[in-house]
């Protein structure tokens, strides 16, 4: 049986978490488990030994996520569930570790500054792992952001595309008009605003096996003409565009840094250009994961809305449609974690057995934390003081799609 000790430290530890219905075991006696007030447990945490606890005790998000990585505990049972039962019942318990997390962010913020040189170490430790890497769980054409779902049933690459189509319809994008990209990622939605909407795209990066990667896509698609992908920070765009878009990139830009983005995308449309920024939120402020940001994404946090108004407001930009798609990333991050999962033992061999656990867990949590309503996903679109291209309805967002030749005769005889 567990000792006093023992004993005191699954109290502490389930109490963290809210108390959630979950069973933890030390070692493999199934006999040791300790459920929460005395129920059956959903699922079962299997922790390998006493330092494992102490260390969950001390610290629980980083040392859960690190001896989970490392094989020092497993989940018993459906963990997708047992992160969403834990998310939820740590709701009650966050105001708590406020401060705490608070402190620890600020840290965290100082040593991953998202300057020009720290972003571009940052965007290094994530997206230049390996292409081959993501493209065992993404879909065709290497989009690593929210999809959007016109049926539940829609596969992830209908979805993708749909996703670019929604972005292109709410910037009522037309042909001949000149874009920039802030974060163009494998260069997917840059290749589709020129291929079906007739736009001339630059899109800008600093990871730099995504940008080849880009380039290539375009000599293969005929559209090296069209599209120019721009290995650069966002800090240095320049030249004045019809279209700002930015897509995932917001939470890799910091806080601190808000208001010199948004002076770069008035720097790009000034008072009459429009734009559209997508990105992971919250609905109220708090710190980001620092286990995600340790293993996974440094530097990364998620805004509210309000926070996002210091990219806005400074430069006067009107604020013309804001849509929440949380379940829409959910719905993703499903297809992307069971593609995961089916590709796990390539993964392992690429990366080892803990990266795999790791990326296991970020996926599984970061699906959990949409459906539980931690995180969220916005798409605002915005134009300039002086913009006369602003829609009285939305209609425009949903209408059927049309060819490049149907939009550019509508646009010759506006």
């Amino acid at each position: 049986m567990f000792s006093s000790t023992d004993q005191w430290l699954t109290r502490k530890i389930l109490a963290i978490a809210g108390n959630p219905s979950i069973g933890l075991v030390i070692g493999r006696d199934a006999d040791r488990s300790t459920p929460p007030n005395g129920s059956k447990p959903s699922t079962t945490v299997v922790i390998s030994d006493r330092r494992t606890l102490a260390k969950l005790a001390l610290d629980p998000e980083v040392a859960f996520g690190d001896a989970y990585a490392d094989g020092k505990i497993q989940i018993r049972g459906d963990m997708v569930r047992f992160l969403e039962d834990v998310l939820r019942t740590m709701q009650d318990t966050a105001k708590k570790r406020m401060r705490f997390a608070q402190i620890r962010s600020w840290w965290l913020d100082w040593l991953e500054n998202n300057s020009a040189r720290g972003s571009r170490k940052n965007i290094h430790r994530h997206y230049d792992l390996s292409n081959d890497f993501y493209k065992l769980w993404l879909d065709e054409r290497m989009v690593y952001t929210c999809a959007y779902f016109p049926t539940a049933s829609a596969s992830l690459e209908d979805a993708q595309v749909a996703k670019m189509d929604h972005v292109c319809r709410k910037l009522r994008l037309q042909p001949r008009e000149k874009v920039v990209e802030a974060g163009c990622g494998w260069g997917a939605l840059a290749l589709h605003m020129a291929k079906r909407y007739g736009a001339a795209v630059r899109a800008f990066n600093i990871s730099h096996e995504q940008i080849a990667y880009a380039r290539e896509q375009a000599k293969r698609e005929g559209l090296a003409g069209r599209v120019e992908f721009v290995e650069d920070d966002y800090r240095n765009i320049s030249g004045r565009q019809d279209v700002f878009v930015s897509v995932g990139m917001l939470e890799h830009v910091g806080l601190n840094h808000y208001e010199e983005f948004g002076r770069t995308i008035h720097r790009t449309i000034g008072d009459w250009g429009r734009g559209l920024v997508h990105f992971i939120g919250r609905n109220r402020p708090y710190p980001f994961s620092p286990w995600i940001r340790k293993r996974i994404f440094p530097g990364a946090y998620p805004p509210t809305l309000r926070e996002v108004s210091r990219v806005f407001e400074p430069w006067n930009f009107s604020v013309l449609d804001v849509e929440n798609l949380q379940m829409h990333y959910a719905k993703t991050l499903e297809h992307w974690l069971n593609r995961f999962e089916a590709s796990v033992e390539r993964v392992s061999q690429m990366f080892g057995p803990e990266f795999a656990r790791a990326w296991r867990l970020y996926l599984a949590g970061s699906l959990a934390s949409f459906r539980t309503g931690g995180l969220q996903l916005f798409q605002i679109a915005f134009a300039g003081a002086n913009c006369r291209d602003i829609p009285w309805t939305r209609a425009h967002i949903y209408e059927p799609q049309q060819s490049v030749e149907e939009r550019k005769w509508m646009h010759a005889t506006r």
